[in-house]
């Protein structure tokens, strides 16, 4: 088992099927192989607490905890769409929860690992939201909610979002190069893999006289997408839907 992988922006939901269809079949190819599968954000499209019984979810946790049952450690990273996601959740899955950034070592490599919405700084509406979201506060008055009022929320909050988007230059909503350059020097580091901005992509450029590389995992909306790291190096590849 000398692989990585790493992954973000599922965005599971039952009327999209045919996604999570392909990560079980991704989780099942990979069982017992890699060392670790970092999930970074956005595995559900929303999550309203720890206690909602959706079925389609709890299919996805089992498959996870039996994945992580087979060898490979498994970590998840909160993303803008799962950021309630708890210790429940956690524990049932398999998954051991990281803090967002996180620095790992992939291979030699001092590597940042970050969902990614705090690097888009020119999106101030969203930013504002995450603020007050991500607040313990909001959070205990939130969960505290009966299930059929969080999940009236967690709809007119994506409505809301796809409204906002629509209305964003394309720029805003991708990352800020002084944010990222903020990031590259505030933890030390030559690597960052980042999801969010559904914009995959391999990016070099040079910081403070060092070549530095930042790698963009992209959505599973049209296909899955995947970074795989070895010892040999790191492949950022597709993976169609079944057919």
């Amino acid at each position: 088992m000398s692989s990585l992988l790493f992954i973000s922006d599922l965005h599971l939901d039952p009327a999209r099927p045919e996604v999570t269809r392909l990560f079980l079949e991704f989780l099942q190819a990979h069982a017992g192989k890699a060392r670790a599968l970092y999930i970074l954000g956005d595995l559900f499209e929303a999550w309203i607490g720890d206690d909602d019984p959706d079925p389609h979810h709890g299919k996805v946790q089992d498959a996870l905890r039996a994945f992580a049952a087979a060898g490979t450690r498994c970590y998840f990273m909160h993303g803008n769409r799962d950021f309630l996601c708890g210790s429940e959740f956690a524990a049932r899955s398999g998954l051991t929860l990281l803090d967002d950034p996180t620095v790992v070592d992939i291979f030699g490599r001092r590597a940042l690992l970050m969902h990614g919405d705090t690097l888009c700084t020119d999106d101030i509406g969203y930013q504002q939201f995450r603020a007050m979201v991500r607040n313990p506060d909001w959070q205990r008055q939130f969960l505290s909610q009966p299930l059929a009022a969080r999940q009236a929320f967690a709809e007119k909050a994506r409505q809301g979002s796809k409204a906002a988007q629509a209305d964003l230059a394309e720029d805003i909503m991708d990352v800020n190069a002084a944010a990222v350059a903020k990031a590259f020097r505030d933890h030390n580091v030559d690597l960052l893999v980042h999801g969010h901005t559904h914009r995959p992509g391999v990016h070099l450029f040079e910081l403070d006289g060092k070549v530095r590389e930042r790698v963009v995992l992209g959505d599973w909306y049209e296909q899955g997408s995947l970074l795989e790291a070895t010892p040999a190096g790191l492949s950022l590849m597709q993976l169609p839907l079944p057919g």
